[in-house]
């Protein structure tokens, strides 16, 4: 278990396997963190599918308009959508994508993130620049490591609960 400096600003993701700690970064993605955490109070990322899991580069889901495990899930959908909030515009740092980064996943259009991210499996240098970076892994990356692959799965894992630790 990983030691909590800033319970305000890490996220707690209960995966099949065990718990995924992270840690967000406002300082340098303070709009990208406020979403994640607003939406995580909101209970709207759990139960939310990996839609998109290519092994060696990344893990992507927080389709909450579409990726929702319960009634109506339609796994060809997750991916297609994002929250009901107004997109967020892009917040690049010079903060490189590398393994265990939490990105913000977006359309072509630099200022289209919403309630999407990822998690890299690996150093991802050629995204640094082109996408948000706006948290760590800082324990359980072997849960995110354990994730089923596709594109989308077949059966596709899911975040059971994504929790802000000061209100765990």
């Amino acid at each position: 278990m990983a030691e909590i400096k800033d319970p305000e600003n890490t996220i707690l993701m209960e995966l099949k396997g065990g718990t995924v700690t992270i840690e967000l970064l406002p300082d340098v993605a303070p709009k990208h963190s406020e979403r994640m955490k607003e939406l995580a109070r909101a209970g709207l990322y759990d139960n939310v599918c990996f839609h998109r899991v290519i092994d060696g580069f990344m893990a992507q889901t927080g389709d909450v308009k579409n990726g929702n495990m319960e009634a109506g899930f339609n796994i060809r959908m997750a991916g297609t959508g994002g929250s009901d909030l107004p997109n967020l515009p892009a917040e690049f740092s010079k903060l490189p994508h590398d393994r265990g980064t939490l990105g913000a996943a977006r359309s072509a259009n630099p200022d289209s993130a919403n309630s999407q991210f990822f998690i890299n499996f690996s150093d991802n240098n050629f995204l640094n620049g082109q996408y948000t970076v706006y948290g760590r892994v800082i324990s359980g990356m072997e849960h995110v490591d354990a994730i089923v692959r596709g594109e989308p799965p077949a059966e596709p894992d899911r975040m059971i609960s994504v929790k802000v630790a000061a209100d765990a």
